[in-house]
């Protein structure tokens, strides 16, 4: 259990660091925005939390090569040499604030192209015809397998919006990978997913609920470099696990992603890659915890963000179930992700017109009165 512990509480002691030394470097750290469409804070928080992850899980692949285990410290070691630049992009844009998307997600491509190369992470087969031919190349293999981990990282990155969001989804979604991969009797991969666990926990127990720190871009792209590399490995090295399946364990931010190109381009005429405050988890915490409302301090509209992440891993979790039910099924994959994708077009289309299933609308504000509408349009 050390690969779960050893990262959790390096990570967890970090980033108390980090929180508890915000007053020295908050002035180029902390996220000072306030009034963009998708910031939910009251005040200024230090956006550097992936650095504790990246750490935490560093420490353990130098401890594990220090005690003797070079082929499992390896693993570890070209995971974070290969999501450095990943990770590195999204950490300066976190400080500077001047690392435009295309070119953190140009470092995530470089990435994905060093795991190609030094881990072997490829995609090489898809159960899709016509998509089967076009990896089967070396040359189809590298594009689709950047392609795949580039579009991850950028979906947990969108997905990283309110406290506990995007690092339980993450924390789940390994989880997942690494039952899959003792299943299968991988236990060097399924270890390396749980120290992803760790690490990230480590974040968790300061981001939830307090949200005394956030995780920033660093932080959401090497969290979904590394989810995207170890789905990918788990079905590069064993051919019985369908290659749908970590597509199915991801497909929440996935669609999310798509789904909100989609909006943007085609009903709002809007660039894709332009921010916006309608996603589905921006829509829950506008418009189900609308009836959270209480006093506008910093200690209400902290709880009200915090309420709002639980929705979340729920529907994630909706996708994880029967992920492990079927990973070696691609006709059962296929199958439940348009399941998932028609009910998340459908509950969105709900919330956004105003007609919210009642049972999922929470019923008392966080100053402990009853709301004073008990209706299903919340606004």
């Amino acid at each position: 259990m050390a690969h779960l512990f050893v990262p959790f509480f390096i990570s967890c002691l970090i980033t108390l660091l980090v929180i508890r030394s915000a007053r020295t470097h908050g002035h180029f750290s902390a996220d000072t925005d306030l009034s963009g469409p998708q910031k939910f804070h009251a005040r200024p928080v230090p956006r550097i939390g992936g650095v504790g992850i990246f750490l935490g899980m560093a420490v353990l692949a130098l401890l594990t090569w220090k005690v003797g285990s070079e082929s499992d410290a390896r693993l570890g070691l070209l995971l974070l040499l290969c999501g450095l630049p990943a990770f590195a992009a999204g950490l300066i844009e976190d400080i500077t604030k001047s690392v435009s998307p295309a070119k953190r997600l140009l470092a995530t491509a470089v990435s994905a192209g060093l795991a190609f190369w030094l881990l072997e992470a490829r995609i090489s087969h898809t159960d899709v015809p016509g998509l089967d031919w076009i990896v089967s190349s070396t040359l189809g293999a590298l594009v689709a397998t950047v392609f795949t981990v580039a579009g991850v990282a950028n979906a947990i990155n969108i997905i990283d919006g309110f406290n506990g969001l995007s690092s339980m989804c993450v924390s789940l979604m390994l989880l997942t990978f690494a039952y899959v991969a003792y299943q299968v009797g991988d236990p060097e991969l399924a270890l390396w997913a749980l120290a992803g666990i760790g690490a990230v926990l480590g974040f968790f127990v300061w981001n939830f609920p307090a949200g005394l720190i956030f995780l920033g871009d660093g932080g959401a792209y090497f969290m979904g470099f590394l989810l995207a590399e170890v789905g990918i490995l788990l079905i590069a090295r064993h051919s019985q696990v369908s290659p749908l399946f970590p597509l199915m364990v991801c497909v929440y931010p996935v669609f999310e992603t798509v789904f909100s190109i989609y909006r943007r381009r085609f009903i709002r005429a809007t660039p894709p890659g332009l921010p916006d405050g309608i996603h589905l988890h921006s829509l829950i915490y506008r418009r189900l915890m609308r009836w959270a409302v209480g006093a506008r301090d910093a200690r209400a509209m902290t709880r009200r963000n915090s309420m709002t992440a639980p929705y979340l891993w729920m529907l994630c979790v909706s996708s994880l179930v029967p992920a492990l039910l079927f990973w070696d099924s691609t006709l059962m994959l296929a199958a439940c992700m348009l399941v998932f994708g028609v009910t998340y077009v459908a509950l969105y289309w709900r919330i956004v017109r105003f007609r919210t299933p009642k049972w999922l609308v929470f019923k008392g504000d966080v100053m402990g009165r009853s709301p004073q509408r008990t209706g299903g349009k919340s606004e």
